[in-house]
């Protein structure tokens, strides 16, 4: 729902005061979301280097300290296989778990949390942030493409998810899920994920600076028109219960909360956000200069609010919290041995281990 002034002096005078904050320079971020980002962060960090020298050894036929699990959050089209897989077979994956339950996870936020995913734990969203924040500090405003094309550009996103969805829930036969998930391509998938970023080709380094480019010029450039992972999650948080709420008798009307909208929401037009790009950030509640004017609220009617310390703890519960019962329940640890996946690195050059868009060549039981 939007509020809109009939008075049009005032609504000029929001116009003007809008245009004003929107070249204002960025704002101290909300501590304890940078707190938890810095640490998914770290943590996804020191999850690459122990995989990188656990792959080095691997593929030299060493055993060098440990494959880390977490690595599988790395492979979401794996991820979505083995949920169709688990939802129509009754069988959950044990080839790339953790990736199951990572993505699991990051569903089951977005359905109680808004995108609190990709604001608060991707770390790609991390990254994109940081390169909106040079944006801001080099050009001393907020870029935004002319509103049809940003529009235009933010359905890309969409479109891909609802591809990835298609091939998978409708185009792929419950054999080929099968088949593709037990294949010898999939049970390197996150060796060869690795080797396409530290043997990249020409052209991969190209069109990796260029989204980073992009996405110093036009921040969030990656994360608004061409994430279909968001895409997903930002459907899946239409259903989400917690909105963020504007009472209309507290706000002074300052706009601020708009002005650090990294969507580029109109918060301070409306009563409650409930678009789907809203990633639940909480940065317009931190923001706000009337305490009662924006909270997070479940709900119509519902006086209580969640504090962003408490909406914290929630995403930290739920996703931490889930892979240890993952954990706990033996469905974290892949079922792929350490000797076979040294045998496997000696013979990635093998048609076996290639694909075509999801089809994946015939094997045997030796393979």
């Amino acid at each position: 729902m939007t509020s809109r002034n009939p008075d049009p002096a005032a609504r000029l005078d929001r116009a003007k005061r809008r245009a004003r904050i929107f070249r204002s320079p960025p704002r101290r971020p909300l501590a304890v979301r940078r707190a938890v980002q810095v640490l998914t962060l770290l943590v996804t960090v020191a999850i690459g280097l122990q995989f990188a020298h656990w792959v080095g050894g691997v593929m030299d036929g060493a055993r060098v300290g440990v494959r880390p699990p977490g690595v599988e959050g790395f492979l979401p089209i794996s991820a979505l296989i083995s949920l169709r897989h688990w939802v129509a077979d009754g069988t959950f994956s044990m080839i790339h778990p953790a990736g199951l339950v990572i993505f699991g996870l990051a569903c089951l936020t977005a359905l109680f949390l808004k995108k609190a995913f990709c604001s608060w734990l991707c770390p790609v969203g991390t990254v994109a942030e940081a390169l909106a924040r040079l944006s801001h500090l080099a050009f001393r405003r907020r870029i935004k493409l002319p509103t049809w094309l940003d529009r235009s550009l933010r359905g890309l996103k969409y479109l891909l998810a609802f591809y990835f969805v298609y091939a998978v829930f409708v185009q792929m036969s419950p054999h080929e899920i099968a088949a593709f998930l037990n294949s010898p391509y999939n049970k390197v998938a996150d060796i060869k994920m690795l080797l396409f970023f530290t043997q990249m080709s020409a052209l991969t380094a190209k069109v990796l600076g260029a989204l980073v480019i992009l996405s110093f010029v036009v921040p969030y450039f990656w994360c608004r028109f061409l994430c279909p992972y968001g895409a997903l999650l930002g459907l899946l948080s239409s259903l989400s219960p917690l909105k963020i709420e504007r009472r209309l008798p507290d706000c002074t009307a300052c706009g601020h909360c708009a002005a650090v909208c990294p969507a580029f929401l109109d918060v301070d037009r409306k009563t409650r956000v409930a678009d789907p790009e809203c990633t639940g950030c909480l940065e317009c509640v931190a923001q706000c200069p009337a305490p009662e004017a924006l909270a997070v609220r479940a709900g119509r009617g519902w006086r209580g609010r969640l504090r962003p310390v408490v909406f914290a703890a929630a995403v930290l519960l739920i996703f931490f919290g889930g892979i240890g019962l993952a954990k706990l329940s033996g469905r974290w640890r892949t079922e792929i041995g350490e000797a076979e996946f040294m045998r496997r690195a000696q013979e990635l050059d093998s048609p076996k281990y290639h694909h075509a868009r999801g089809r994946v060549p015939e094997y045997g039981p030796g393979d």
